[in-house]
């Protein structure tokens, strides 16, 4: 396997410079941050990468005031009470994208918001607690309580949250193959993520980085 030193040599002399590597690596929030943000957020940015899994993305975010208008500001409390006859209106809103799977998925989603504001006080909570060695954990939880929230709609949601995760891109796994951390992987394994989940937190305590900074530099290794 080769050393996190290797890697970060490797990376930089694929991005031109240090100096470049570290401007481009995504900085994590601290709990204290991720517990400020409104629920609310949460909802629409959870929202936002499930509509752009499989979407273009500049689609999704050019109509994304659309979005904020339809969904009610995401308000999980309003979200979770609208009416079936509502989401089918919403299902034929120019001002959105008409997919009405992935509309009713938002209803299920704000539901889970609101059950962790009861158990944990806030969704936000929820999330800036759980401890990053097993990040993993957390995508499964999202997986299972959430709706279209598996694959990396999920990580993607937490990453841009600013929550600590690695993401298993296509240059991340290839990474990880070539450089002889594991041999395959699939995001459906558990046993695949948890050999992930080791394999991050190795190098994160080797380098004293961060998840995602290390995500980021195995992904410019490629």
């Amino acid at each position: 396997m080769t050393s996190f030193q290797k890697l970060f040599e490797l990376a930089v002399r694929n991005i031109g410079s240090e100096e470049l590597l570290e401007a481009s690596l995504p900085r994590a929030k601290s709990a204290a941050q991720l517990e400020t943000i409104g629920d609310d957020r949460y909802l629409s940015m959870m929202t936002r990468c499930i509509f752009r899994a499989g979407f273009v993305w500049r689609v999704i975010d050019n109509k994304w005031p659309g979005f904020e208008a339809a969904f009610a500001q995401f308000n999980p409390l309003a979200v979770a009470h609208f009416s079936d006859e509502r989401l089918e209106e919403l299902a034929q809103d120019t001002a959105i994208v008409r997919n009405f799977t992935k509309i009713v998925a938002v209803r299920h989603n704000a539901v889970l918001v609101l059950d962790r504001q009861c158990s944990d006080g806030s969704f936000a909570s929820f999330i800036a607690q759980w401890p990053p060695d097993d990040i993993v954990g957390l995508w499964l939880e999202l997986k299972k309580r959430g709706c279209r929230l598996g694959g990396n709609s999920g990580p993607m949601m937490l990453r841009s949250m600013g929550k600590d995760t690695f993401l298993m891109t296509k240059d991340v796994t290839d990474a990880l193959i070539n450089h002889g951390f594991i041999d395959k992987f699939s995001i459906n394994s558990q046993r695949d993520l948890h050999l992930v989940q080791g394999v991050f937190n190795h190098l994160s305590q080797q380098s004293g980085r961060s998840l995602a900074e290390v995500s980021r530099i195995l992904a410019l290794t490629v």
